[in-house]
C-alpha cells in the first residue's frame, strides 16, 4: 500500500463518507507520536491530518509541525495538499475566495522550523526561492476551475505567531512589506516540507478581512462560520485536485536536497 497523497487540515475538510476502507493509524517518530486517518478514494490512498487535533485543541504556535510532516514522510507521501483559513489584506481577495499561495514572509517567533538543527542532523541550507510546490498549485487552480469556484493563482501569506489575532498596526505593515493574506499555519509546515522533499500546497480559504480593514472587530466565531458555509467547497476542491494527482508523479520538490553542498560560508 501507497500512501502518496495527504491532507494537513480540520474537521471541516475530513468527511468519513468520501473515502472507503478508513482506518486510524498511529506513527512514532523522533518528535512525537502523530495520529491519522488513511483511506481510499478513487483507487489512491490518502492520509488526512488534523492540524489542530479533536476538538481544535492545539492552538497555531503549538503544533507539532515536525512530527507531522516527519510522519508523512516515513508513510512515503510526497504530496500534501494544507487547508487553512486566512484574513484577507487584499481587497480583490474577498471572503469566501481561495487562494494558491506562492509565497509567505515568516513572522513567527517560537515554533521548531528545521529538521536541520546541527549535530548529527547537519546543517542545511534549504533554497525557498518558490516555497509552494508550482505543479501542485496549477492542480488545484484547474480544479477549482471546473468547479466554478472563486479562486486566485498566488498571494504572499503571512504566517504570524498567534494564537492571538494581528493588530490594526501589523496588518498595516504586512500590506506595506506586500503581503495578502495573514495566517498561523503555513510556516513551518512548507519549509519543513520541503526539507522532507515533499511537495506542499496551500489552499488557503479567506474567512474575513484582516484588522483595520474590515469594519467591525475580529472574532474566531467569524472565522469558524465561514469555514462552515464554505467546508463543502473546500471538500470538493481538495478531493477534485487529489483526483488529478498522478501517484508517480515526479517534481524538482523530490530532489529539493539534491544539489545543497554543505561546505563553510
Amino acid at each position: 500500500m501507497e500512501v502518496k497523497i495527504a491532507v494537513i487540515g480540520g474537521t471541516g475538510v475530513y468527511d468519513p463518507n468520501i473515502m472507503t476502507n478508513v482506518r486510524e493509524e498511529k506513527i512514532t517518530t523522533p518528535y512525537g507520536d502523530v495520529e491519522l486517518k488513511i483511506g481510499n478514494y478513487r483507487g489512491k490512498y490518502v492520509a488526512f491530518m488534523n492540524r489542530h487535533g479533536d476538538g481544535h485543541s492545539i492552538t497555531p504556535h503549538l503544533v507539532n509541525y515536525r512530527a507531522n510532516i516527519e510522519a508523512l514522510k516515513r508513510l512515503g507521501v510526497k504530496n500534501i495538499l494544507a487547508t487553512g483559513a486566512v484574513g484577507s489584506l487584499n481587497p480583490f481577495m474577498q471572503p469566501g475566495h481561495f487562494v494558491f499561495v506562492d509565497q509567505f514572509l515568516d513572522f513567527t517567533k517560537v515554533r521548531n522550523n528545521t529538521f536541520f538543527d546541527g549535530g548529527a542532523s547537519g546543517v542545511v541550507h534549504t533554497d525557498m526561492t518558490s516555497p509552494y510546490c508550482s505543479e501542485l498549485r496549477d492542480i488545484l487552480s484547474r480544479a477549482a476551475q471546473s468547479l466554478s469556484l472563486t479562486s486566485h493563482p498566488g498571494g504572499v501569506y503571512v504566517c504570524c505567531e498567534g494564537p492571538r489575532f494581528e493588530t490594526a498596526a501589523e496588518i498595516k505593515m504586512y500590506r506595506l512589506l506586500g503581503g495578502d493574506l495573514v495566517g498561523m499555519t503555513s510556516v513551518p509546515e512548507a519549509p519543513l516540507a520541503r526539507e522532507a522533499e515533499i511537495c506542499y500546497a496551500t489552499v488557503a480559504m479567506v474567512t474575513n478581512y484582516a484588522a483595520g480593514i474590515s469594519p467591525t472587530s475580529l472574532t474566531h466565531m467569524e472565522v469558524v462560520d465561514m469555514m462552515m458555509r464554505n467546508s463543502e467547497n473546500i471538500r470538493k476542491l481538495v478531493m477534485q485536485a487529489i483526483a488529478w494527482i498522478e501517484n508517480d508523479r515526479s517534481c524538482t520538490c523530490h530532489r529539493a536536497l539534491e544539489l545543497y553542498a554543505g561546505g563553510d560560508v
